[in-house]
């Protein structure tokens, strides 16, 4: 793709192998082209690799972590289901928010938790609200222990971040969509692999191989969820399309 950006004259142009399309620069599809292309380079540059939230790495882009506050906050869940670790930041992060709401709890999975982790998640003073669950997240085992910590009351959200590859994303949405109550939300994170995957750091099978690839043969099977972007609380912009790196990644099961 070629990109002219012209302050003076108040332009975009963008040209690819489909022809050429223009706009003005300060408008709002002149924002969203150019945050397409900020989203990539940031990837590339790893900017989600910056940010902590109370003292642990997140690995989020902060959009994208108010946005998840935001359906929290809506949504009130009693738990919260996290596949993938790390350093346990986003833990931390819905166990925080949960805290200020005064209900609910958090349970991450992932198939290794690394000791120094598990040291600083389990020293922080979030963990009395966290639930560390270690093996493989689609596992009869993990599956299990992870059902011992639902009531039958309970109102669940899932988000997914663990392996994105698209059969281990498939596998994750096919075991954790039945936890989701219905109305609320299922999270499919790091659909921007299919963005970058022309990126220097990207790989040319991401094309194909990535989440978002998986969510659409998900929704072929299971009609009771639909792709739909949280409705934003607060809007006094002519703005509507959130700057993700989990594109199409929010699912909503049906009442």
């Amino acid at each position: 793709m070629k990109l002219t950006l012209d302050t003076d004259k108040n332009r975009i142009e963008f040209e690819d192998g489909f022809g050429k399309e223009e706009c003005k620069l300060y408008s709002k599809d002149g924002f969203e082209k150019l945050s397409d292309l900020w989203l990539k380079l940031s990837w590339e540059q790893k900017y989600s690799y910056t940010f902590t939230w109370l003292g642990r790495p997140i690995i989020q882009h902060p959009e994208d972590m108010i946005r998840i506050q935001e359906v929290i906050f809506k949504e009130q869940p009693d738990i919260i289901i996290e596949t993938g670790v790390a350093h346990g930041g986003s833990l931390i992060y819905y166990a925080s928010i949960m805290k200020i709401l005064g209900k609910g709890r958090v349970i991450g999975v992932d198939i290794e938790i690394r000791e120094h982790n598990r040291k600083a998640i389990e020293s922080h003073p979030m963990y009395d609200l966290i639930t560390l669950v270690e093996g493989d997240s689609v596992g009869d085992e993990v599956l299990t222990e992870v059902e011992n910590h639902i009531c039958e009351q309970d109102k669940v959200m899932v988000i997914l971040d663990s392996d994105h590859s698209k059969k281990h994303v498939a596998a994750e949405m096919e075991a954790y969509h039945s936890y989701v109550t219905p109305g609320s939300w299922m999270l499919v994170q790091d659909g921007i692999m299919q963005m970058v995957a022309d990126c220097p750091r990207g790989e040319s099978t991401w094309v194909d191989d990535n989440p978002v690839s998986a969510i659409k043969e998900f929704l072929e099977k299971h009609d009771d969820f639909i792709v739909e972007q949280p409705e934003w609380l607060f809007n006094e912009s002519p703005l509507s399309q959130n700057i993700t790196a989990h594109p199409s990644g929010w699912l909503r099961k049906n009442q």
